[in-house]
This record gives structure tokens, C-alpha cells and sequence, in this order.
């Protein structure tokens, strides 16, 4: 081999395994909610917790990268939404996956509009809580956690047999204005629940704290939501019924269209997971009431899907 060519080939290699090496020592940046237990927590002065933080943490080891995660709070307005603060988080660079997003076909539809504004993130400077971004495309990977709507019982309706929304009847309902839950209710069998029903205010009115003190019987809310509650009031007297209503949505990752092999790579490693049961053991050590993600991947129209019923 000519000298000239020798040495060329040396260099190549070398670049190769630099870029390689500095590939591997990128961290693997998520973004998750600081404030969604038991999914992800993170307090001041307190070790990061969650379901979503021992799955990244999982994923980021067996892709050979470490973890950074992102954390960012989700304050709902009249110009943001779930979809578009995680665009903008991704779109800004400041993460490469959303952890914890619900899959369902609104969610990763083309945004109506090309720019949305950041929600609050750690590091957050003025500037950034002023300024817009350029929103990209998203692409979500296979999910890894069901989530379902379930109904939860005040101490005065425990043991009551719940196999389906009519069994509700009889009972004081309480539900927050606005929710799916509220839908549900309002809705099923053309009103029959409608005169047992009352509303609350949601950042209001304490919906699980009513129903502990015995003003209400019954309300139906995200499952995680109750999870939260009971490891945060272990000596709670409200209970699952283990009802589970029969339209729910997956969660899992969501990042940008022009990433894909990251999302490729994120795929693989959950079917190795969900294989070795560590997804199941990651929601056992978080507290979570873990269900596996069910059919459809991705839940189509939630809104019709409920009328209809």
C-alpha cells in the first residue's frame, strides 16, 4: 500500500471511531413532566422519581448513552396544548423524546400552526418564556403503558360491584367540569346519570378529597391519577373498583420526524424490555398500577368513540 494511501486510511478510521465515540458520549436527552406522578417527579431537594424515569434511564443504558433529562411544567392556556408544548420542547432542541405522551390520533396530527411558545422548563431564561418556535413534524414510538379511565369509590360505596358505567346508578357522582370523565358520564345512555352528577371546578375544587370525606360515591378518572393519590395518602379510604372503562389511550414516546433512527433504536430496546417483564417492574417500583399498551397503538377519535357508546 502506498504511504499516501496507508496514512488516509489511518485518518479515516480514526475519524470513524472519534465520531462513533462521540456519538455514544451525546447524552440522550427526554423531556418529562416535573409534576405527573407516579410517572415523573421532580421536587426540589428530592431525588427524581417515577415510571418514566426508570424506563429512560433503561433506555439510555442499553442504547450506550447517558440520560439528561429535560424537566418542564404543563400550565394548559389558550395558546398552548400537550401536543405543542412538546413540539416546541423537541423542535428547540432541548430534548430528543417526550416521555409519558398519550397516543392518539389528534396528538400527532400537523399542527395548525408553524410556531408555539415553550412551556416553563428548567433553565428556563425571560427570553425563552417570551419567544416562539418553529414546530416540526412528530413521530411517536410503540407505546409501553396503557392508560385507562377507572372508576374510584368513596368509603361509603366500597365493595360496590362495578362492571360498566350503569352500575354508577344510585350513586352521588362527582366529576370535574371539562374532563373526559365528564363526557363519559353526561353522555351515557342519551343522560340517565345526568341528575346524580355534580361538577367541579378543576385547580379548584378537590375532587379526591371530597370523595374522602364521604360528599361524594363515586367519580371516574385516569387510573394514574389514583395511583398518585393513594402513594400520597397511604391511609386513604377510597378504593378502585378495578373497573376499567373500555376506551383508554397508550403512552409513549413522541419525537421529531427527522430523528427516526433514534426512535427505531428507542422501538427496539422496549420490545427487549417489555420482553424481559422490566417495563411491568419499572410501574411495580414506581407505584403504578401497570397495565401493557393495548389495541389500537394510537386511539382515534376519543370524542365520537364516546357518543357512540
Amino acid at each position: 500500500m502506498r504511504p499516501w494511501l496507508a496514512a488516509w486510511s489511518v485518518a479515516a478510521i480514526l475519524a470513524a471511531a472519534t465520531t462513533a465515540s462521540r456519538a455514544a458520549e451525546e447524552p440522550l436527552k427526554v423531556c418529562l413532566d416535573e409534576d405527573r406522578p407516579p410517572l415523573s417527579v421532580h421536587h426540589k431537594g428530592k431525588p427524581d422519581s417515577g415510571f418514566d424515569v426508570l424506563l429512560a434511564q433503561a433506555i439510555a443504558d442499553r442504547i450506550g448513552r447517558p440520560l439528561k433529562i429535560q424537566w418542564f411544567e404543563s400550565k394548559l392556556d389558550e395558546d398552548s396544548s400537550p401536543q405543542l408544548e412538546a413540539n416546541a420542547l423537541l423542535s428547540d432542541g432541548r430534548c430528543s423524546l417526550v416521555g409519558g405522551y398519550a397516543l392518539t390520533t389528534d396528538s400527532l396530527v400537523k399542527p395548525g400552526m408553524k410556531t408555539a411558545r415553550l412551556p416553563d422548563f428548567a433553565g428556563a431564561t425571560r427570553d425563552d418564556r417570551r419567544r416562539r418556535v418553529a414546530l416540526g413534524v412528530l413521530v411517536p414510538s410503540q407505546p409501553y403503558v396503557y392508560s385507562p379511565m377507572t372508576v374510584v369509590l368513596g368509603p361509603k360505596a366500597q365493595g360496590r360491584k362495578i362492571g360498566d358505567i350503569g352500575d354508577l346508578g344510585g350513586l352521588r357522582l362527582a366529576i370535574e367540569s371539562g374532563s373526559l370523565g365528564d363526557a363519559i358520564l353526561m353522555t351515557f345512555e342519551k343522560g340517565r346519570l345526568i341528575d346524580s352528577i355534580t361538577h367541579l371546578v378543576p385547580g379548584r375544587d378537590d375532587l379526591l378529597g371530597a370523595l374522602q370525606r364521604g360528599d361524594y360515591d363515586a367519580t371516574l378518572i385516569d387510573l394514574g391519577r389514583f395511583d398518585a393519590h393513594r402513594a400520597a395518602h397511604p391511609d386513604t379510604t377510597i378504593t378502585a373498583s378495578g373497573y376499567y372503562y373500555p376506551i383508554g389511550a397508550n403512552r409513549g414516546y413522541v419525537g421529531l420526524a427527522s430523528d427516526g433512527a433514534l426512535i427505531d433504536a428507542v422501538n427496539k430496546t422496549l420490545t427487549s424490555l417489555a420482553a424481559e417483564g422490566k417495563i411491568a417492574e419499572f410501574g411495580k417500583q414506581a407505584g403504578l398500577t401497570y397495565l401493557p399498551p393495548r389495541e389500537p397503538a394510537i386511539l382515534g377519535d376519543v370524542w365520537t368513540k364516546i357518543i357512540q357508546r
